[in-house]
């Protein structure tokens, strides 16, 4: 379909939902962690589910202690090589077609429970505040960070 100026889909902005040259979107790495191979990012397999942290500060502190040995990581990882993504990692996952959890079809993680999951971005307006991934639908929230929430986390950037 084309698209008129003015049109919502005029520039055609964005990414595909899988990555060029037919490779799968997800690699399932077999130690622990998961490829996005349209990001380059590197998931924890286990999803958030498996993890609710008492507060957005011991989310940061427990994603950079991550290292090979816990949470089903035999990756060779020491501290320092995981932490909390930010919003738009978190958001890269998101498949507005699927809900609870809203993934794309394929995907290898277990655990992936609806609900919110911290991200590293604090909110501009208030530096008590931390946005927040809802994984039932893949709405972005503001929470105050003492908020329980469940933490995901990733290695690599975009």
């Amino acid at each position: 379909r084309s698209f008129s100026v003015g049109d919502d889909g005029y520039h055609q902005r964005g990414l595909p939902l899988v990555p060029p040259n037919d490779i799968p979107r997800f690699t399932d790495n077999k130690d622990g962690t998961v490829t996005d191979n349209l990001t380059g990012l590197i998931w924890l397999k286990v999803g958030g589910g498996s993890r609710v942290i008492e507060h957005w500060a011991a989310a940061l502190a427990f994603c950079n202690g991550l290292k090979d040995g816990a949470a089903g990581l035999s990756d060779n990882s020491r501290p320092g090589d995981w932490r909390l993504p930010n919003a738009r990692e978190l958001h890269s996952l998101i498949d507005y077609a699927k809900h609870d959890p809203p993934l794309p079809a394929g995907h290898p993680f277990t655990k992936v429970l609806g609900g919110p999951h911290w991200s590293s971005t604090t909110s501009p307006g208030d530096p008590d505040s931390a946005y927040s991934m809802n994984l039932r639908e893949g709405r972005l929230w503001i929470h105050n960070k003492q908020t329980h929430e469940y933490v995901w986390p990733v290695r690599g950037g975009l």
